[in-house]
């Protein structure tokens, strides 16, 4: 022993923050069946297959249709709460919640076409209409969201309002770079349009 003095500890570098959606531990509970999915187009059978319907619960969902968003891997991440009157706001997801992480039903899409909305809804109703579909929850494209489109054929159908097809313009560029683009003449969002619609809008439109 010397008794010379340690050198001090270099401080440690500050770790990087990284922001996700972590999965839940949970599963709402008591879901069922509304008149209001019924008004939207949305059948009992639909409603099952994605696992969304009215919760009579407790919590910030409680009164509202609850649609479960999952990641990629098919993992839970969150409900988001559909107002079924007038009641604001008309969607209500969980706070810290980053829905720009996530594409809404990635998780069930396999193959190289996908077509691209901006709501839950529509979604669903472009699914059923038998194309593989994703939802950005928004007229937006994240670059969080952008690395999930592992697809060749990619077919934008943003609502036709100012949104959408600013939204259009922003997304078109950026994806024509590494995917074959197309856009769809839709004058309606496709949450309002019938299963015929969708098909003679997106039969001209998408690769299959």
């Amino acid at each position: 022993e010397t008794g010379a003095a340690k050198a001090p500890k270099k401080p440690e570098p500050p770790q990087p923050i990284t922001e996700e959606n972590k999965p839940l531990s949970f599963e709402l509970k008591g879901i069922t069946y509304h008149p209001y999915l019924e008004s939207r187009g949305i059948s009992k059978e639909t409603a099952e297959k994605f696992g969304i319907g009215f919760f009579p619960g407790k919590g910030s969902m409680a009164g509202r249709v609850v649609i479960p968003i999952r990641n990629e891997k098919g993992e839970l991440l969150a409900y988001a709460g559909r107002a079924i009157d007038n009641s604001e706001p008309k969607y209500r997801l969980p706070p810290g919640f980053l829905k720009s992480h996530v594409l809404y039903q990635r998780h069930a899409v396999k193959g190289d076409a996908i077509t691209i909305v901006e709501g839950m809804f529509s979604t669903i109703n472009v699914v059923e209409a038998g194309f593989p579909c994703v939802g950005l929850m928004g007229a937006t494209l994240s670059e969080q969201q952008e690395k999930l489109l592992c697809f060749k054929f990619i077919t934008l159908m943003l609502d036709p309002d100012e949104a959408g097809r600013a939204g259009t313009l922003d997304i078109l560029p950026r994806l024509a770079k590494n995917h074959y683009v197309r856009i769809a003449r839709n004058d309606k969002s496709p949450d309002d349009m019938t299963t015929d619609e969708i098909k003679n809008t997106l039969r001209y439109v998408c690769p299959i």
